[in-house]
């Protein structure tokens, strides 16, 4: 990761734009009036041997003839002088540029940049803006406002929405990167540089895919530490992982692997636009919260009880009210009002009404932040009661308020009061519990990055001496798919509890094993053996419940009858009955982004169509570990219900800690399931396992 030479490409004294024109329609042009319009106080050139003149300003034939070297260089010729112009910019001492064009070779170009450490940002990319110093390099159709906000994009359609969304709300814009084809200049490089910017307070993205992950989840935590940075990722429901050999990989798709790699660094991700804007509209601001509950003020019940509706969806909390805050509203407002949170005041409340119930929520101990609604009414003017409310948040600064006005006009002017005094102001109290949202969850972010976790020593070396000679064998002999047994055994090297397992080449020598077997176990499981088949109940190759040897040994046989020469052998084991027990599916599989992942979610043959999950990436602590499980479903039967005692958590945790130490051990490890394992408030015991390694080249 490097920043070297951005600081050309974000803070430049002089631009030189190659490809101007005068030619309505083109993109040249559109550059060139947005570069000469937009304020910029250094020097702007601009380069076409077409023209001496564009408009009032001198145009230049060639590099060679600028009066100067251009700190930043901007293209927009065609695909084929891009290297070239590369070469001669870097001879010249520029050392940044940004290459519009798009259809590039990235290679010629990158050869042409390397002498010279030159930096690119494209090349099929929208452009650049800096409006802070009144830089516009794109084909945008505004000039944004200069703000506190940076954007990340990689889609120049998503950077003009923003733009418009921006300037409709007097948002304004610390830097607009447009990645384009990333050549060079990637999300991580760009993060890496914003972390550090005190004119940018937080960061917004708009991503389709990570090409360097290691770089991209550094950068990422290190942005993070610093300021909100909210992302957006496009592609959620893509289609990644049909051909993956265990559950684990097939339930651990992509955009289920983005979400933990956007977790483990702190990155707030939202689904939809108006989300990303409703979060920088509340994350811009350095506003304090200490808790999830959310007292609700209203002239208008209905609105109210939509902010409840959005509230409880999104996981906030409405706190009942303390008793002295509702005597105290007791006797400032009328009789009607509803007595409970939220607060309706109804709908003949005034201006000073607005205030003195403002005052009294802020005082309550109970809440750790306030939202006020207002319906447009006669009695209640938007500005008059938007300033009313200011008089009220004044007075008690470490709790935040935030302000949903709904209506026109007459509702913006008081949008735009409150915003202007650093009040987040939405236009819909569901845009309002948006952002109230993506506060607690920044809050959140911010304890889990400043923690240091520590993940429990595992000692490994001497599960070495029992793993290392069965992968060496499986590689040794070409195969990437382990046995049963090969795959339990070096769960139990781990420390992972896994049932006993013996394995049968023949019919005849199950009959053996359960014999010997069932001296000490009620009950039996034979399940087939085979490099071919991966998902054995879903073939019949699993028979449980048998209880004697001569019934083994029958279900071997119809076993060999029914799959012939897939069948490799067979594995004989106790049946175990753990009635309350749940079955869970463990895993480790390999995502093409960011390398090794691992799934903890609700196992069993239904495994996929249930998808209950959560993704992982190593490597793993226990508090990390935690938060993961309990975003799934089944986590909240492991903490037991009803008459039903709870799992042994921290037993499960301590599989999830060991498959961590053991992908970190063995890269080789392509995917691995455990499926199932059992757990209850006895602990755990992996009944299958399986283990595929990568291919050797």
């Amino acid at each position: 990761m490097t920043i070297r030479n951005l600081e050309q490409m974000f803070a430049p004294r002089s631009v030189a734009f190659i490809g101007a024109s005068s030619q309505a329609g083109s993109v040249g042009k559109t550059v060139t009036d947005n570069l000469l319009s937009a304020g910029f106080s250094g020097s702007i050139w601009l380069v076409n041997p077409r023209h001496t003149q564009i408009g009032a300003v001198s145009c230049y034939a060639d590099i060679d003839s600028l009066p100067g070297v251009p700190d930043l260089a901007i293209i927009a010729t065609p695909a084929a002088t891009i290297p070239a112009l590369i070469a001669q910019l870097g001879a010249r001492g520029t050392r940044a540029v940004v290459v519009i064009t798009a259809g590039v070779v990235h290679q010629e170009m990158l050869d042409a940049a390397q002498p010279y450490c030159l930096r690119i940002i494209g090349p099929n990319c929208f452009g650049l803006m800096l409006p802070g110093c009144g830089l516009n390099g794109s084909f945008a159709h505004l000039s944004p406002a200069a703000g506190n906000l940076a954007f990340i994009s990689q889609s120049g359609a998503v950077i003009s929405a923003t733009i418009d969304w921006a300037s409709a709300r007097n948002i304004g814009f610390s830097h607009i990167v447009s990645l384009g084809n990333m050549a060079d200049v990637d999300v991580g490089d760009v993060l890496n540089y914003l972390a550090g910017e005190d004119d940018c307070h937080a960061i917004l993205m708009y991503l389709e895919q990570i090409t360097n992950a290691h770089k991209f989840m550094a950068a990422a935590r290190a942005a993070s530490l610093r300021k909100p940075v909210i992302v957006i990722k496009a592609g959620r429901h893509a289609e990644g992982a049909k051909a993956a050999t265990s559950h684990t990989g097939a339930l651990a798709g992509a955009d289920a692997v983005y979400d933990a790699a956007f977790r483990a660094t702190g990155l707030l991700r939202v689904t939809e636009l108006e989300d990303l804007f409703a979060a920088a509209e509340i994350l811009s601001r350095d506003l304090g919260l200490h808790g999830n509950r959310l007292a609700i003020l209203t002239n208008g019940g209905g609105a109210g009880v939509l902010a409840v509706d959005r509230l409880i969806d999104m996981g906030g909390e409405l706190p009942t009210l303390q008793p002295a805050t509702v005597t105290a509203l007791d006797a400032v407002l009328p009789s009607g009002w509803s007595k409970a949170n939220p607060v309706d005041m109804v709908g003949d409340a005034d201006p000073a009404r607005y205030q003195v119930a403002l005052e009294t929520l802020l005082n309550d101990q109970g809440c750790d932040a306030v939202l006020v609604i207002h319906c447009p009414t006669a009695l209640a003017p938007a500005v008059e009661t938007a300033q009313a409310c200011l008089v009220a948040a004044q007075a008690a600064p470490a709790k935040p308020v935030l302000g949903a006005w709904l209506g026109g006009a007459a509702a913006q002017r008081g949008r735009d009061l409150l915003i202007r005094r650093n009040i987040p102001a939405f236009a819909t109290p569901e845009e309002a519990i948006r952002g109230f949202s993506c506060l607690k969850k920044w809050q959140d972010v911010k304890k889990t990055l400043n923690h240091a976790p520590v993940a429990p020593a595992l000692n490994t070396d001497a599960a070495s001496a029992l793993v290392r000679p069965i992968l060496d064998a499986a590689i040794a002999s070409k195969r990437t798919l382990l046995s049963e047994a090969e795959a339990k055994d070096i769960l139990s090297a781990y420390g992972v509890p896994v049932v006993p397992t013996f394995t049968a080449t023949t019919p005849a020598e199950v009959f053996s094993i359960a014999e010997n077997l069932l001296q000490t176990y009620p009950r039996l499981v034979v399940k087939l053996l085979s490099a071919t088949i991966t998902h054995k109940s879903d073939v019949g190759g699993v028979v449980l419940r048998l209880e004697s040897a001569a019934a083994a040994q029958q279900a071997a046989q119809t076993i060999l009858d029914k799959l012939g020469d897939a069948v490799d052998g067979f594995t004989v084991q106790p049946m175990i009955d753990r009635k309350a027990a749940y079955e869970l599916l463990l895993g480790i599989a390999n995502d093409p982004t960011f390398g090794a992942v691992i799934l903890f979610g609700a196992g069993g043959t239904g495994a996929e169509l249930i998808a209950d999950r959560s993704v992982m990436l190593p490597p793993l602590d226990r508090e990390t570990v935690s938060a993961a499980m309990a975003e799934t479903r089944i986590f909240r039967l492991l903490k037991g219900y009803r008459h039903e005692p709870a799992a042994a958590i921290d037993a499960i945790e301590n599989t999830l800690l060991a498959l961590s130490a053991l992908v970190g051990d063995y890269p080789e490890i392509a995917e691995l399931d455990i499926n199932p394992l059992l757990a209850d408030e006895h602990g755990v015991v992996a009944l299958d396992a399986r283990i595929v390694l990568k291919k050797q080249v």
